[in-house]
């Protein structure tokens, strides 16, 4: 098993380095089912998308309701952001966010790190400044922290998860048929029921199978 950012593990998968993928960009996901890299994708589990902060708040992203309102106080404030800058799939998302406020991300307050999500949460916590981050790492993290959630809730701020096996029609070697197990075993109830239990400080990390928002 490869630890990778979305980004990174779709590209492993196109060249066929990878029998299958857990992965969350959903729209570039079923783009490259279309163009044929990848089979058989299910919507395993979802979770969401938070912005964290230190307890002092200061762009007042306390009691708003959308990211966007949250994103454009963030850069006018100057407040230090620190993003992933990684391609992953929670990068992918924060870029889409930023483009959707239409905000420009030049200046020092922006910080792109290309580091993975924990070294990019404890770098948030270190500046005193805010972070888009999936909820799982979060709390994972949480006690080593100084950073709380600002806000949450907005249904921009949802994380679908899909698993999908790489083509067989395009990389021969793959091992199709105990991808294709593994993707039934996850989908199946005992599969469902494993990651809906799955709790850190009596808080479920994960949803199983598709959301509500498509």
């Amino acid at each position: 098993m490869i630890s990778q950012g979305t980004g990174q593990a779709l590209e492993t998968g196109k060249r066929g380095d990878a029998d299958i993928l857990l992965v969350h960009d959903r729209a570039s996901e079923l783009k490259l089912i279309e163009e044929g890299y990848f089979s058989d994708r299910q919507d395993v589990m979802y979770n969401d998308f938070i912005i964290v902060g230190p307890t002092s708040d200061q762009a007042g992203l306390k009691g708003m309701d959308k990211v966007n309102e949250a994103f454009a106080a963030i850069a006018s404030g100057k407040v230090n952001f620190v993003s992933r800058g990684d391609d992953s799939g929670t990068h992918r998302k924060e870029i889409s966010i930023w483009k959707n406020a239409g905000i420009d991300l030049t200046g020092d307050w922006y910080l792109s790190v290309g580091r993975g999500m924990g070294d990019t949460l404890r770098m948030a916590s270190e500046l005193d400044g805010y972070a888009l981050t999936d909820r799982a790492t979060y709390l994972s993290l949480k006690e080593s922290l100084d950073l709380e959630i600002v806000l949450e809730g907005d249904p921009t701020l949802f994380n679908q998860y899909g698993i999908m096996a790489v083509n067989q029609e395009m990389h021969s070697h793959v091992k199709y048929a105990s991808a294709l197990k593994l993707i039934d075993f996850m989908m199946s109830p005992e599969g469902q029921e494993l990651i809906a239990s799955f709790q850190i400080g009596g808080e479920g990390l994960f949803f199983p199978g598709k959301g509500v928002v498509d």
